[in-house]
């Protein structure tokens, strides 16, 4: 049974959008009655597809378009939303992007590309929409990975990213409970995206035997995780990574 939630009257920021764990998190806020502000990188007709298929109950989906990682777009991006003077409940940090290699076969481009993109784009937009956040005490998640809990064979630098993403989410918890901001993060396992098409068949084969659930994810079920830790029902948590990974990260 899928819970049915209400966010009408909120307003959220999900960056990364317009596909993967991204685009459910839209859909499912916009569905939910939620205006929802999403960022995109290059791909306009997916982030168009998406506007146009959300707000069945009333919520919209708004594209923004913006090159994560690059700090001018960042503070672009700011910018913009700070002119509006509107509130902002709701700020899912979730862009994200990997470039896999041993760590020995790395260059300095794919180690700054990846913690630019994944972790200093998140500190920048959070910073720079904090107050608008705060005004409204209203909530963050951050999309972490169980990379960052675990380290993953040539992901030193996705998995670096991700272990920063989550030491921030404490930190930041710590900051803001006095302001009324929870600050949460979800670690996904494998989930069945666009980011695992360069993957081996064999090793995604071996990764769903091996978790718990014999299966890999599905973006909507993160996207759940990802509602209620910004709904009422999770009023009295913060600080927390919530790992949604089939039991994988479990197995020795």
């Amino acid at each position: 049974m899928q819970v049915k939630w209400d966010f009408q009257g909120k307003r959220a920021l999900v960056t990364g959008g317009s596909r993967g764990i991204g685009r459910e998190i839209v859909k499912l806020l916009a569905d939910a009655g939620a205006e929802v502000l999403f960022t995109y990188g290059s791909d306009q007709s997916a982030a168009q597809s998406l506007r146009h298929s959300c707000g069945a109950d009333g919520g919209r989906a708004i594209p923004l378009k913006c090159r994560h990682g690059d700090d001018q777009e960042d503070h672009r991006l700011v910018r913009s939303l700070q002119d509006e003077g509107k509130e902002l409940h709701f700020l899912i940090n979730n862009v994200g992007i990997t470039r896999d290699k041993p760590m020995y076969k790395m260059d300095g481009g794919d180690w700054t590309e990846v913690l630019q993109t994944n972790l200093t784009s998140m500190f920048f937009i959070t910073k720079g929409l904090f107050r608008t956040v705060a005004m409204s005490r209203g909530s963050i998640v951050n999309m972490t990975s169980v990379a960052g809990l675990t380290g993953l064979s040539g992901q030193t630098n996705y998995a670096s990213a991700k272990a920063g993403m989550i030491g921030f989410t404490k930190s930041l918890a710590k900051e803001s409970a006095g302001v009324g901001v929870r600050v949460n993060a979800v670690a996904p396992g494998y989930i069945d995206t666009a980011m695992l098409r360069d993957v081996p068949s064999a090793k995604l084969r071996q990764v769903s035997d091996a978790s718990l659930m014999r299966r890999l994810g599905k973006p909507e079920e993160v996207a759940s995780v990802t509602a209620f830790l910004l709904s009422d029902a999770a009023a009295y948590i913060t600080g927390q990574v919530i790992v949604v990974d089939g039991g994988l990260t479990l197995l020795p």
